[in-house]
């Protein structure tokens, strides 16, 4: 194991050029770490291991996108996709970042970001906790309550799983969903909808 591999894992296996010039690594120990495969560029300045195995029992591709962006929630089918709310398996990570927030150009993995105003961006936001980074991620009734924001672009279709599955959930509550969808300006839209599923 080379040194600079032994750094980037004492960091959680993830490694920004400015750490790795702290620690005292050259410019080529990096470019010779990319060409070996070692490790692997996420974007212009950060890096991560190749290695997946190392990233044991997590989802490296979300912990990837909120250790690159710091603003970075994960959202929408990337949410209901963590949460087991879809059978839809999605190609690209949803993530959402502040409105006024410039995007991110990520070599890897694909992304599709959304743009949330503040009073959609700052709320419901759950973090989950691992040894390689955390994950920022809105819980279930928030990710709900986006898809039915989001229902034109992302399909009224999958919008309407998103609540069937949620109302399957064991620990589900109706009033905080609805608390949700009033925050989220879409009550109008989900309270017929549940009392139908309901009654």
């Amino acid at each position: 194991m080379t040194e600079i591999i032994k750094y980037i894992k004492t960091n959680g296996g993830f490694a920004t050029t400015k750490e790795l010039n702290q620690a005292k690594f050259h410019s080529r120990e990096i470019k010779l770490s990319l060409q070996k495969g070692e490790i692997e560029k996420i974007k212009k300045g950060f890096y991560r291991i190749s290695n997946f195995s190392y990233f044991e029992d997590v989802n490296i591709s979300l912990i990837t996108i909120c250790r690159a962006e710091p603003k970075a929630i994960i959202s929408l089918i990337s949410a209901l996709d963590y949460y087991e709310m879809t059978d839809f398996n999605p190609s690209e990570i949803y993530y959402s970042i502040p409105h006024s927030q410039k995007k991110k150009d990520f070599y890897t993995p694909p992304v599709n970001v959304f743009y949330f105003r503040e009073r959609f961006y700052n709320i419901g936001i759950n973090k989950i906790y691992t040894e390689y980074g955390d994950i920022k991620i809105y819980n279930k009734e928030k990710t709900v309550c986006d898809m039915f924001r989001y229902r034109n672009t992302l399909g009224e279709d999958l919008a309407m799983q998103a609540l069937k599955n949620y109302l399957n959930q064991k620990n589900k509550s109706i009033a905080t969903l609805m608390e949700y969808a009033e925050l989220c300006q879409v009550k109008t839209v989900i309270m017929p909808l549940l009392k139908g599923m309901i009654f």
